[in-house]
């Protein structure tokens, strides 16, 4: 099984573009790109809305 870093607006980048042996992997990606958001300030308008998609 792999996953896949989808964009909700469908467009393609960087991130989207990788495929991913786990979930795990996926999301720890994410994680790093959002980390520096901090709820209370975050304008998540800015930035993309991801989803990570299991490929069979």
């Amino acid at each position: 099984m792999k996953y896949v870093i989808t964009r909700q607006d469908k467009e393609e980048d960087d991130i989207t573009n990788q495929a991913f042996d786990n979930y795990d992997d996926a999301y720890d990606l994410l994680e790093e790109i959002y980390a520096d958001l901090c709820c209370s300030d975050a304008d998540y308008d800015d930035r993309p809305y991801y989803e990570i998609s299991e490929v069979k």
